[in-house]
């Protein structure tokens, strides 16, 4: 699998059989189908283990646009987070699964004082 943004290899990174592809370069993450869903509920998993990436070079990654879904080359969909939209990520429109770029995903699981307040204005 190459990666949707940098296309160098994707490699799997399994943890307590849980796995997602990590990019060998930008160290952007993918998802497959709902798993991101599931495994954002594990603070643990989002910075020991699956990202690992610099923050400062997925935020130079995320400005890509146009990638193409790995599996169906379907023209990815930009989504927000719902408690988080400042958290920017691409999804397959045939559900074949989301990506994150390096960093994102550990921002999604760790929301700050600020997150929180910012759903209840």
């Amino acid at each position: 699998m190459q990666c949707p943004k940098c296309y160098s290899k994707m490699e799997t990174v399994s943890h307590s059989g849980r796995s997602v592809e990590r990019c060998s370069l930008c160290h952007g993450l993918w998802f497959h189908g709902d798993d991101l869903a599931q495994l954002r509920r594990d603070k643990w998993m989002a910075e020991h283990v699956f990202d690992t990436g610099d923050v400062e070079t997925g935020k130079m990654y995320d400005r890509i646009r146009g990638i193409h879904c790995p599996f169906c080359e379907e023209d990815m969909r930009q989504g927000f987070d719902d408690e988080q939209p400042h958290v920017m990520f691409e999804s397959c429109p045939q559900g074949h699964g989301t990506f994150l770029d390096a960093g994102e995903f550990t921002d999604l699981v760790h929301k700050t004082f600020w997150d929180r307040f910012k759903l209840i204005r």
